[in-house]
């Protein structure tokens, strides 16, 4: 069993980090700041021993998506980065939004009836997932790493800028 002061402390840490990701005006702090909120996540995960889970979550997440996030801020053509930061009059009707979306997923929560499950944690959820995606599962997961490669080139094509009339 693991202290909760150890789950509270990760669960500040992603919150307060969530919040940076969107308070701060600097898109490259921003972008940092969600590399350490999905790295939080994946704590969460090692507490709930979900280790495949958390090992996805650190290489798909801070790793795939943070670097894709950095290259499109370093790919995008701006000049100076204070007049890309736009500000806009939406900030109350914003916080009017998430504050409903907000009670609305805690009433969802409140009223849910949890249940324990009895049964043991497994030992590894490794190995039956890998099981599953090498046999019964190989097609589709080929299928979406083909898919996947086709959208890499063409964001790379489109990055160059292949096409455009000189």
């Amino acid at each position: 069993m693991t202290n909760p002061v150890i789950f509270w402390l990760i669960a500040l840490v992603v919150i307060v980090s969530g919040l940076m990701v969107v308070l701060l005006k600097n898109i490259v702090h921003s972008a940092l700041f969600l590399v350490v909120t999905f790295v939080g996540v994946s704590a969460t995960y090692v507490l709930l021993q979900a280790d495949f889970l958390a090992a996805v979550q650190i290489l798909v997440y801070a790793g795939a998506v943070s670097i894709l996030l950095v290259f499109g801020v370093m790919l995008t053509v701006r000049g100076d980065i204070k007049s890309s930061n736009l500000f806009n009059r939406h900030k109350l009707s914003g916080g009017v939004v998430a504050l409903a979306l907000f009670l609305i997923v805690e009433r969802i929560i409140l009223k849910t009836e949890w249940v324990l499950s009895k049964n043991p944690a497994p030992e590894s959820t490794v190995g039956p997932i890998a099981e599953a995606m090498l046999t019964k599962f190989v097609i589709p997961f080929e299928v979406a790493a083909i898919l996947l490669l086709v959208a890499m080139v063409g964001a790379i094509l489109l990055a160059k800028g292949e096409g455009k009339p000189q």
